[in-house]
């Protein structure tokens, strides 16, 4: 149904197979090499922005390392990510706490670490910040409406509307802190370009409206993430997304850019990740239904969250592609009748597909591993492993051998 070689190249795909063949399912490989290529071509193609990696979306401890050599900063989520990086020896001031929805005890753990950058969207936080951050940096996160135009929206329960945050700003001045900035989420794997267009009209609107009636000039806008990963939808390249947005950013600040901040995640790690499952099972729901089930030991409980609604559709392929094909609906092994990945998107697989061949999920280096659930119907968390240039380690960054 798909051609792999779109997504992985011949020579990186007989690296995974080799790497993972004695591996048991489901299990995740990410190839460090693509996320490399990946910041790389993030910071070639916004050169002038700060790159805040979004832990959450791969919390794998190779990658994280790998990302601090290359010099990147890191958008902290939770506790629990800010004790991970900083224990490979990541400087505080590298890290932003880009979570709007945090108990007070969190942020008095990441000032007494040395994080000084926070963002809120709500005024009990931003009182909790200014108690137990002082003097800290602070940007406020405003609503982005259209940004259902992205396979995975992230506006509705993040943000407020402009004018909350024009008060916002107001606010943490007078409570002793620093009004930084504005920040945005166009949605994650966004396609529509033009979200952003419109979101950066909203923060210049509120630079010059602070800056003409408070006195108040904000210096950064934090543009979160959205650049797409290679799904089975067709996106613009990263180059139009670049050229759009800085034209977006020149249109609207002439030469006077604020500094810019990209909390990439999906973008950097998507594309490395190939998931491993196995059929467990193949079976229709009567003598003469044309679809079959085909029922995998991976589902939406240990690594395919994302496949809610059907709304990220990842590439599928098979050890058997190439021949005659009939549609099918892919479900996980799970008691739960939620635990079906694909349904109304009438995915196909081959028709001599059996019981114990081997599924490969294709981008799927984003958000699988952290999200997968601890022990549903007893299952473990999928186990993810990571290709380095000299060999295989796990997620704790533990070598391990072929």
């Amino acid at each position: 149904m798909f051609n792999r070689a779109e997504y992985v190249s011949d020579t990186e795909w007989n690296r995974f197979l080799e790497a993972s063949k004695n591996f048991a399912t489901p299990n995740i490989f990410i190839n460090l090499r693509t996320i490399k290529r990946r910041f790389i071509q993030l910071k070639d193609s916004f050169p002038f922005a700060q790159i805040y990696y979004a832990v959450k979306s791969n919390p794998g401890i190779p990658v994280i390392k790998m990302l601090a050599e290359l010099g990147s900063n890191f958008d902290i989520a939770s506790r629990y990510e800010l004790d991970k990086v900083l224990a490979l020896n990541v400087s505080p001031d590298k890290l932003s706490y880009g979570n709007t929805i945090k108990k007070a005890a969190d942020v008095k753990y990441f000032y007494d670490k040395g994080v000084r950058m926070f963002a809120t969207d709500s005024k009990e936080d931003l009182k909790n910040i200014a108690k137990y951050a002082p003097a800290s940096r602070v940007y406020v996160r405003i609503l982005v409406e259209n940004s259902s135009t992205a396979d995975w929206p992230l506006s509705r329960k993040f943000g407020c509307h402009p004018d909350m945050a024009y008060d916002l700003l107001v606010q943490a001045r007078e409570l002793g802190l620093t009004p930084y900035g504005i920040s945005f989420h166009a949605g994650s794997q966004q396609r529509d370009i033009g979200a952003w267009n419109d979101a950066i009209a909203k923060t210049k609107y509120l630079f010059e409206s602070l800056e003409d009636e408070e006195g108040i000039k904000l210096s950064m806008i934090n543009m979160g993430g959205g650049f797409p990963a290679h799904y089975i939808q067709e996106t613009n390249d990263l180059k139009d997304y670049a050229s759009e947005i800085t034209r977006y950013l020149h249109d609207d600040f002439g030469d006077d850019i604020p500094a810019i901040i990209l909390e990439p995640g999906r973008s950097l790690v998507g594309d490395s990740g190939i998931l491993t499952s196995e059929v467990v099972l193949i079976s229709r729901k009567n003598n003469t239904a044309l679809q079959r089930w085909v029922y995998l030991d991976a589902g939406k409980f240990n690594g395919l969250i994302e496949t809610l609604e059907e709304s990220i559709k990842y590439p599928v392929i098979t050890e058997k592609d190439g021949g005659r094909e009939g549609e099918v609906i892919i479900a996980g092994p799970t008691c739960d009748s939620a635990d079906i990945m694909y349904e109304d998107e009438k995915y196909k697989m081959p028709i001599d597909l059996k019981i114990g061949d081997k599924v490969y999920w294709l981008t799927t280096g984003a958000y699988t591993s952290s999200y997968a659930s601890v022990g549903f119907n007893g299952f473990p968390p999928i186990q993810a492993y990571y290709l380095t240039e000299d060999g295989i380690e796990d997620s704790e960054g533990n070598s391990l051998s072929c």
